[in-house]
């Protein structure tokens, strides 16, 4: 049942795997090969800018910032790209990928340079757990 009319897009359910909840957002961990990639989706109805937050804009850059330090000590990696497109899905999302010097596309952004590879499964179980058990403290009770 959408939460408040709230749901996922079908194109991000498509795309990625279910880390958790954070207070406002769904955390979610697209299955990419070549990049460590989670996205935010804030759960909230109708919501494509980051401006339709309103007072809870604050709450998604604490949510960011959390996010992106847990990507950064998972990975180790050299630079985060943060991004909020949406041009193809126009739900708000927050892309967070690492990004390393000697990843197949640096220094280039990765939207629309080559297609997604999937990850194997166990890769991408890997990771999912590991960013689950760095974001216990801040995860909701329970996992989607």
């Amino acid at each position: 049942m959408p939460e408040n009319g709230w749901f996922l897009h079908q194109q991000l359910c498509d795309d990625s795997v279910a880390v958790g909840d954070l207070p406002l957002s769904r955390l979610l961990a697209m299955n990419d090969a070549d990049f460590p990639w989670l996205v935010l989706v804030p759960r909230r109805a109708g919501v494509s800018e980051i401006i339709d937050l309103g007072p809870e804009q604050a709450m998604l850059m604490d949510e960011i910032a959390l996010v992106c330090r847990a990507l950064k000590d998972e990975t180790q990696c050299d630079k985060l790209n943060v991004a909020a497109i949406g041009n193809i899905v126009p739900q708000l999302h927050i892309h967070v990928v690492a990004r390393r010097k000697d990843d197949p596309l640096w220094p280039q952004p990765i939207w629309g340079a080559a297609a997604r590879r999937p990850a194997a499964a166990v890769d991408l179980t890997r990771f999912v757990g590991s960013v689950r058990r760095r974001m216990a403290g801040s995860m909701a009770g329970t996992n989607p």
